[in-house]
């Protein structure tokens, strides 16, 4: 099966991302003022993002998506390098591309309507007309690789169950659709053989645990490879290229998922590839000559390409500083393409051509008005909590920075429950601290990364332990010198913006102001109104969040709503109209319970957006509202209510 990897944009602070050097020891005091040149939101804006990759059937063009447009449409451009070309022309609704069809010049491409995350595949042919493959106008499909033989792709749709999604497969000369397996207990889809005989699925447990079944499509049998008592998380990865053995992540005997196999014919299981972090991902090229393995290595991607026949590990292309990441090949396996982001920098297109050992830089997205010594880098810190739990996190300061010239301070927390901010270029957060905030992003208990114990450690206590990290990570901040003290707020996006309602609720001394983005305000709504589509996870989540059923007493103690009257501090909500997820309901309701303290609320919602913001117009008016919340009632700077916000 030809996979590509898939990829969806960082939208609006759903899950922030840094790009920095590591380093485990607390930063010391600047004691010199650094002068940086302060930029307005267009001009980081102005930079473009791009992702998604694909050569084309003749190897001579690689196709990806950008927002240069405002919104994600699809572009290609030579491999030698060269002016890309735009294919889609979208005003509204973001294209995130697939890959081209892998005989001919059509291309497969996702999109939903304004954020509601009901995605469809649609082809576009040559001549620039496109077509709706999954037309049913409520089910939500999603690709998942083409077939070996190349004459047809799978992909995955609830229409005949809003709950479940079945396999189908689609043949790409008569655009027909043929039901593979029929999914009634809730399994996802992890690998397929290139045969098309078997199918590795997943079964959810709960947060920490899952079992792991192979589906033979002839036989239509299910057979179950996992058994155990205790929390282990089971994951098919891919099927070797001979579909002799299936490759799986597992954290079983330790903290960390590490790779194995399991040989179909005999079920012995085999150990493949350890590393010291979290295996995230491995596959190979299209006939097997390379497999790539990427490693989260303490919110770092470290990738790792190997030659499949000997293991022998490939040397990596000489490119500029900064994670490679999303490694495409083409189908000869003679080129690679890959992405680099940096800490200065916003991720780049390259591609390597393995039979010149010549690598070729095809995008350059930063906005050249921007001064890349004027960034920051992001250091990894660790402190330790409450309880004496070391606790990673994330920290950018201002170049100014220093005893002498104190500056407010945002912790960012992300989303989740479960999620992890990683090292990576964020505009947003470059452009806080362009203008003088700190941002500290902590990865509390309960964050991904950092082993299955650390992951689990916040299990039916959110709103509480989690919450108790955040305050130490202010404390932390407070104590190093070169922040006023008095000035540090909290923000955070989807699970994190739940943080900031529980943090200026439940702790209503501790942050002097907060951001929230599209947080949950009522968790016993929410679990209860979770997507039909997320039924095979839906169980996990109540285990690890609580059952609205069950748990209702629980739920109302850690849900901000119902504590709204201890909000004093100054609150700023961002919300989208279509989210599937946190219901503007949500949004709605908090802020209107807030506002009866005499607390200064400001609201801001965009009415084409949903669970995170993907359209640059949107981002500006959010990025630049935000900024003008911080400086009146963080920093103290008398600037007005700024665009975008009502009170």
């Amino acid at each position: 099966m030809k996979k590509h990897l898939s990829w969806v944009p960082v939208a609006f602070a759903a899950a922030v991302l840094f790009a920095g050097c590591q380093s485990t020891t607390t930063p010391e005091n600047q004691t010199t003022e650094t002068v940086a040149k302060t930029y307005t939101i267009e001009q980081f804006m102005n930079t473009i993002a791009i992702g998604g990759s694909d050569f084309s059937p003749d190897n001579s063009k690689v196709l990806y998506s950008s927002n240069q447009t405002g919104v994600y449409n699809a572009f290609e451009v030579p491999v030698t390098g060269g002016e890309p070309r735009q294919l889609t022309s979208s005003t509204d609704n973001s294209i995130f591309v697939i890959s081209y069809f892998p005989k001919d010049e059509r291309i497969l491409y996702s999109s939903d309507k304004g954020g509601d995350e009901i995605t469809h595949l649609y082809m576009r042919n040559p001549d620039g007309s496109s077509k709706d493959l999954t037309p049913e106008p409520k089910a939500k499909s999603t690709f998942a690789g083409w077939s070996h033989d190349q004459n047809s792709f799978f992909f995955l749709s609830n229409k005949r169950d809003a709950r479940y999604f079945d396999l189908y497969e689609m043949d790409v000369k008569t655009l027909t659709p043929k039901l593979v397996m029929q999914n009634e207990q809730g399994f996802d889809v992890g690998a397929i053989s290139s045969d098309k005989k078997y199918i590795g699925l997943i079964k959810s447990i709960n947060t920490n645990s899952s079992d792991m079944y192979l589906y033979n499509t002839e036989t239509k049998q299910l057979k179950k490879l996992t058994d155990h008592k205790e929390d282990i998380k089971y994951a098919p990865e891919t099927f070797t290229p001979d579909n002799k053995q299936l490759y799986f992540l597992t954290d079983e005997g330790g903290e960390f998922q590490q790779l194995k196999s399991y040989d179909v014919a005999t079920g012995k299981i085999a150990d493949v590839e350890k590393a010291d972090w979290d295996i995230m991902y491995t596959y190979f090229s299209r006939d097997g000559k390379y497999r790539v393995t990427g490693i989260n290595n303490d919110a770092r991607t470290e990738v790792k390409v190997y030659e499949a026949a000997t293991g022998k590990q490939v040397q990596l292309p000489d490119v500029p500083a900064g994670d490679i990441t999303g490694i495409n090949f083409s189908d000869d396996e003679n080129m690679m393409a890959f992405y680099v982001n940096s800490p200065t920098s916003s991720s780049n297109l390259f591609v390597h051509d393995f039979r010149n050992d010549k690598t070729t830089q095809l995008t350059n997205t930063m906005n050249p008005e921007i001064n890349p010594d004027d960034l920051v880098k992001a250091e990894v810190i660790r402190y330790k909590s409450y309880d004496g739990l070391e606790i990673p996190a994330l920290l950018m300061k201002p170049k100014n920075a220093s005893a002498s010239n104190k500056v407010p301070a945002v912790l960012w927390i992300h989303g989740g429950p479960g999620g992890q901010t990683r090292l990576n270029y964020n505009p947003l957060m470059q452009y806080l601290v362009n203008h003088g905030y700190a941002v500290l992003a902590v990865n509390n208990r309960g964050s991904s990364g950092y082993g299955k114990t650390f992951f689990a450690a916040d299990d039916q206590k959110h709103g509480d332990v989690d919450l108790k990290d955040c305050v130490e990570a202010k404390e932390y901040l407070a104590k190093s010198g070169y922040i006023a003290e008095d000035k540090i707020g909290i923000m955070g996006g989807s699970y994190g913006g739940y943080m900031v309602l529980a943090g200026l609720a439940f702790t209503p001394d501790e942050f002097a102001v907060g951001v929230n983005l599209f947080g949950v305000a009522n968790w016993l709504r929410t679990l209860q109104s979770i997507p039909p589509y997320w039924e095979s996870f839906r169980l996990a989540l109540y285990k690890e969040m609580g059952n609205p059923e069950t748990d209702s007493a629980a739920l109302y103690n850690k849900s901000p709503l119902f504590f709204a009257n201890q909000i004093k501090k100054p609150l700023m909500v961002l919300q989208g109209a279509n989210d599937p997820r946190v219901l503007k309901v949500e949004s709605d309701e908090i802020v209107a319970a807030v506002k009866k303290n005499n607390v200064p609320v400001e609201y801001v919602v965009f009415e084409d957006e949903g669970h995170g913001f993907v359209k640059k117009e949107n981002q500006i008016e959010g990025y630049s509202a935000i900024l003008t919340f911080l400086d009146t009632y963080l920093k103290g700077k008398p600037t007005g209510t700024g665009s975008g916000t009502s009170n």
